[in-house]
């Protein structure tokens, strides 16, 4: 098993956008491996992009609402429905926030193998589809807060009232 850091907002890899997938083998393979025992090595955890273990590549991987699986080079169709709730991100850990998102959600793509995939949620795993999606376009759910929640969050995030790795020592 391969846990894998995670990286902390901070990290110019977490703002860039990630390479899209050409090559369908061992090394994509590993890299799915280490991303899914990043994901399950400890509780509470919704997905885990590429970015945040430092790879600039679009992919991630998914445990929500009773799915798990992985996408590789995804786009999104979003319903016009939205849902608000509260949602955190391994790399801004300790911190939550409302934030809307579609309430339903398709993501296609492919898989390992470079076989068409595609996933349909609503609600939790609509949320993490998209959260996971953005991660690779360099965008982290912070970007999308508005209003009084977002200078909320930047002022938080500055004052680093959140749990990084360097709190802990």
């Amino acid at each position: 098993m391969t846990m894998r850091p995670i990286r902390i907002i901070g990290d110019p890899v977490l703002r860039t956008e990630c390479e899209p997938v050409t090559t369908f083998d061992a090394e994509l393979r590993a890299l799915v491996t280490d991303l899914m025992d990043t994901l399950l090595g400890a509780p509470g955890r919704a997905g885990v992009a590429a970015p945040q273990i430092g790879v600039s590549a679009q992919v991630f991987v998914y445990d929500a609402d009773g799915h798990r699986g992985h996408l590789i080079n995804p786009t999104l169709e979003l319903s016009d429905d939205v849902q608000d709730d509260e949602e955190g991100c391994l790399s801004i850990p300790g911190l939550y926030f409302p934030t809307v998102r579609a309430l339903h959600a398709t993501a296609h793509g492919v898989d390992q193998h470079g076989e068409p995939l595609s996933i349909t949620g609503s609600g939790f795993l609509a949320r993490a589809l998209q959260h996971e999606t953005d991660h690779l376009r360099g965008t982290l759910y912070v970007d999308t807060l508005r209003g009084d929640t977002r200078r909320r969050a930047l002022r938080e995030i500055r004052a680093g009232r959140f749990d990084s790795p360097s709190r802990r020592r």
